[in-house]
């Protein structure tokens, strides 16, 4: 995720390259731009034939492409969105257990709390593992400890072989520390959240947008912006490739926006900082126990937070 100043300068808003789309479509903008000023050399005649495209087609293209793009955008934000709520019902999911195990089960020994809630830290960060296609990471083998960290490494799903073990044990110790059952009801309320968190990133993850429509966006921009050049040739000459860049920069920024928040889950500049939340969780369930010192929340690296 970009991180920036809320009031950014002038300076940074026009110019800033850091937290801008331009290094993912630079190389199809300067293509169009060299077309363009190519069609303008030869003052858009090819193969010795003038090639002649009035600007009626290019209005009607145009809004019909700005409202694919538009409703695209807006598919790929309500993922991005809905993703980062059910991360954030995993946020408080965890404070509730966290808190449930420190003031509603005294009679629990502290070093199975502090079990309990290492389990429990270790389940943001073997979903994120999950999401993001990543080998099983050092925290995880950390929170759990290596035999238990192999044998999750063995499931097909590891955040729900997890998931179980970490139902089982709350159950296991609530029943020790002698909790009501309205207790141990609220707490299994708690798992079926966490479940119902796991399901639905999985469902984000495992359904991506339609690849023919993205496809048909994709071809639509290209022919748009290269056959763009002969339009405006006759009537703005060596303007052409700077209105050309503009449209282009635009279009396929557009694009390539959509792409990359479509999957929330990855590590693009625009997608959620998993690993700074999955931090910040471990940093919260660790205050609320009264541990000290506790870890340090991830900084931004070059205004970029994964």
């Amino acid at each position: 995720m970009i991180v920036r100043p809320q009031t950014p300068t002038l300076w940074v808003l026009l110019f800033s390259l850091k937290g801008s789309i331009i290094p993912a479509i630079w190389r199809k903008v300067l293509y169009t731009v060299l077309l363009s000023s190519l069609v303008v050399a030869t003052h858009g005649t090819l193969y010795h034939y003038k090639v002649v495209i009035t600007s009626t087609p290019f209005t009607l293209w145009g809004l019909t492409l700005a409202i694919f793009l538009g409703f695209r955008n807006n598919v790929a934000y309500q993922r991005f969105w809905e993703a980062r709520t059910l991360w954030g019902e995993l946020l408080i999911v965890t404070r509730n257990l966290a808190r449930q195990t420190q003031s509603l089960l005294p009679a629990l020994d502290p070093h199975a709390r502090r079990q309990l809630c290492d389990s429990l830290i270790a389940f943001p960060y073997a979903l994120r593992d999950q999401l993001r296609g990543m080998p099983q990471s050092e925290d995880v083998r950390r929170l759990v400890g290596a035999d238990e960290a192999a044998a999750l490494a063995s499931t097909p799903n590891p955040p729900n072989a997890l998931l179980t073990r970490l139902a089982r044990r709350f159950a296991e110790r609530a029943r020790e520390a002698g909790a009501s059952d309205i207790l141990q009801s609220s707490i299994d309320q708690q798992m079926t959240r966490l479940s119902y968190v796991l399901g639905g990133c999985e469902r984000i993850k495992g359904t991506p947008i339609p690849y023919p429509y993205i496809l048909m966006l994709h071809r639509i921009v290209h022919v748009y912006c290269f056959l763009l050049p002969f339009c405006l040739v006759d009537s703005i000459g060596w303007f052409t490739p700077l209105a050309v860049c503009v449209l282009a920069y635009t279009f396929f920024g557009l694009d390539a926006l959509g792409d990359q928040i479509a999957d929330p889950f990855d590590t693009q500049p625009n997608d959620l900082p998993l690993d700074a939340m999955s931090r910040g969780m471990e940093i919260t369930v660790l205050e609320i126990l009264g541990e000290s010192p506790l870890p340090e929340p991830l900084k931004p690296v070059d205004g970029l937070l994964l």
